[in-house]
């Protein structure tokens, strides 16, 4: 008689689960090594403190996990969504600095942007509470996807400018970097931590090649190097990053807050998505253990209060604007760990980075070719991910509501950023705008004064029947 094969042991970790130290140690690092390359990207991009902005991301992630009572296995670094409104501030408020090509930290522009960020963790917070009160069904008839997937394309396009102008530095150097970070984003997908870490790889191998660049132009009258190391040398090992307050009593700072906090409705849908994604993996886990499913797909309304607080965090201590992130959703569904503990190892391991001075110093070593080659293809993802948001939507794009909506927040976010100086609408108000509209806030706005008119004078009020949806 055949003797039946023993089950497999099945592998991974739930939400509530601490594995032992050496685990978790290990599955905490991978995560922080995950996230580092685009959050510390973003910070030099916008010239915020990369020590500071670790710190935050650290500390934001454990308050956020705490927030969500441990229940919800998030990461949080640094959001590319805010990027084109935080630049926008910074020329604005910061000019001299910001626009010093020999700078990599501007203070008082930083101070100013915080006010917006906890400005968007307030509304997040509001939003999340809203949820939990009325559903989210009710939300996404003001904010529907036609007009959170427009936003982000505008987001990504008005980023190109500057992505170009960081390429333009060096070319060659740049679109070798773009063309290596394509290269592993598409070619090491399923290998593991290396498929989680393009960004990482595409990074160094532009960096080897601008050192090879700098050892061929070595010698060659007026040269200037593209890799200075002169900071890393005069960097201290171990330093306190330069937290700041934000500057509540600078009258600017409330513009920060109207720009900079309705950008929310672009990342609302991607915390969203992220959310069900992890849903699906965690169940399925749990399924396999033979243990309760943790459905946190229904806790839309606490994962983004969980997010707000986060952006409160970040907004007081001097970082970037953060969001959770889907490249270590993705690494959790590969290793099959969803420890909230390893999360918050994850979370005190990239706090102790924040105070390591070289390596911030390195950090900010990376040529602005290299970093621009990275852009070309980060911002343009930014844009993709909006017009994806529309397809996996079946936004009805023959009818003429939804045409209108998109086209209007296209072309007055996209045309706003091109044609207008620095991109802002000539549209003062008092306090909240003194100084105009920024292009992208102003497509938003019109967008969701649009869709309201709409919900409050529908077409069938006037007999209009509605065209098919030919995508469901």
């Amino acid at each position: 008689m055949a003797t039946q094969a023993p089950a497999a042991k099945v592998f991974g970790y739930m939400p509530e689960d601490a594995p032992p130290w050496g685990a978790m140690l290990s599955l905490g690092f991978q995560q922080v090594l995950t996230m580092f390359p685009a959050t510390v990207l973003v910070a030099i991009l916008t010239k915020f403190d990369v020590g500071v902005t670790l710190v935050a991301s650290g500390i934001g992630t454990i308050i956020a996990l705490l927030v969500a009572a441990r229940r919800i296995p998030l990461y949080y670094g640094s959001s590319f969504s805010y990027i084109a409104v935080v630049i926008a501030a910074m020329k604005l408020y910061d000019p001299v600095c910001f626009g010093a090509k020999d700078t990599v930290y501007c203070a008082q522009g930083v101070q100013i942007v915080q006010v917006g960020i906890i400005g968007t963790g307030i509304v997040e917070i509001l939003v999340g509470l809203l949820i939990v009160r009325i559903g989210k069904a009710a939300l996404d008839n003001v904010l529907p996807p036609v007009i959170t997937g427009s936003v982000a394309i505008v987001i990504g396009v008005a980023l190109a400018g500057a992505a170009l102008g960081m390429a333009g530095a060096q070319w060659g150097v740049a679109f070798v970097t773009l063309f290596f970070t394509v290269a592993f984003s598409v070619y090491l997908q399923g290998k593991g931590l290396l498929g989680m870490l393009p960004i990482l790889l595409g990074a160094i191998a532009g960096y080897i090649v601008a050192l090879l660049v700098d050892l061929m132009g070595a010698g060659t009258v007026g040269y200037v190097p593209l890799v200075d190391w002169t900071r890393v040398g005069a960097a201290n090992w171990v330093q306190v990053p330069p937290f700041t307050l934000p500057a509540f009593g600078d009258p600017r700072a409330w513009a920060s807050v109207a720009g900079i906090a309705l950008i929310a409705i672009a990342t609302i849908p991607e915390s969203t998505a992220h959310l069900y994604q992890m849903s699906l993996y965690i169940d399925q886990l749990a399924k396999e253990l033979q243990r309760a499913p943790t459905s946190i797909k229904n806790l839309i309304g606490l994962n983004l209060v969980a997010d707000g607080s986060d952006d409160l965090v970040v907004g007081v201590l001097g970082g970037c604007a953060g969001t959770n992130y889907g490249e270590n959703n993705s690494l959790m569904a590969i290793t099959r760990n969803y420890s909230v503990p390893v999360l918050m190892v994850a979370g005190v391991i990239a706090i102790g980075l924040g105070f390591i001075g070289k390596l911030a110093a390195l950090v900010n070593t990376i040529p602005v070719a290299v970093t621009g080659g990275l852009a070309i293809y980060l911002f343009g993802v930014i844009g993709m991910q909006g017009i994806a948001l529309i397809q996996s939507e079946r936004v009805n794009l023959f009818d003429p509501r939804q045409l209108a909506v998109g086209a209007i927040i296209l072309i007055t976010g996209i045309g706003g950023n091109l044609a207008l100086p620095n991109g802002y609408y000539p549209f003062a108000i008092p306090v909240i705008f003194p100084d105009g509209i920024p292009a992208i806030v102003f497509a938003a706005i019109v967008g969701i004064l649009l869709n309201l008119l709409f919900l409050i004078l529908p077409p069938s009020r006037f007999g209009v029947v509605e065209r098919e949806n030919i995508n469901q």
